[in-house]
């Protein structure tokens, strides 16, 4: 049987070439042959609302069972990481894979109170064996330092810092697919 990866997109628009869907589509071919990826769509993704996007993440909990991968782009991440340390999903989760996620409440850019982790959500989050961090270093869209904040806060992750300044991943994400197969 197939592992799932459950993959939650950007906030923003969602079209062909926009937001998520270009790395989205990459992950589906590329790991087609041996995981069973889904990709819902989140509500309203233009103007997100945190309890629209958990309500959305619990009917996709209730659709799955087995060993789940998550993967959560930008505030995909930020949405997933919220939700695992303020919720008890009765799920097993083999990996934890973010990306180009922002901290909410780093600085008065980063506002969303909805969106904001609890200060110690690293300790609330449930026993996880593989958790990776992913972030362009000279991103401008959300700066390097959101994934600086998530390193210090989670120092059980492994880094993936990447040259460049990439946030979409049009062309896909190489070593994201690459340490999914290798779990």
């Amino acid at each position: 049987m197939k592992k799932t990866v459950l993959f939650i997109h950007s906030g923003g628009p969602q079209g062909r070439r926009e937001g998520s869907s270009d790395l989205a589509a990459y992950l589906e071919r590329r790991l087609e042959t041996r995981f069973n990826v889904v990709c819902p769509k989140m509500p309203n993704p233009e103007n997100p609302e945190y309890i629209r996007w958990k309500d959305q993440l619990e009917n996709e909990w209730n659709k799955l069972n087995g060993d789940v991968i998550l993967v959560g782009h930008s505030l995909g991440g930020t949405v997933l990481l919220k939700y695992l340390s303020e919720e008890s999903p009765n799920l097993t989760i083999s990996g934890l894979f973010i990306i180009a996620s922002p901290y909410w409440g780093l600085d008065e850019e980063w506002q969303r109170k909805d969106f904001i982790l609890q200060p110690d959500f690293q300790d609330s989050l449930p026993a996880i064996p593989d958790l990776f961090l992913y972030h362009s270093r000279d991103e401008v869209i959300v700066p390097f330092k959101h994934h600086e904040i998530y390193s210090e806060k989670l120092p059980q992750a492994s880094l993936r810092p990447l040259e460049g300044n990439q946030h979409l991943f049009h062309n896909g994400l190489p070593i994201l697919a690459e340490d999914i197969e290798r779990l």
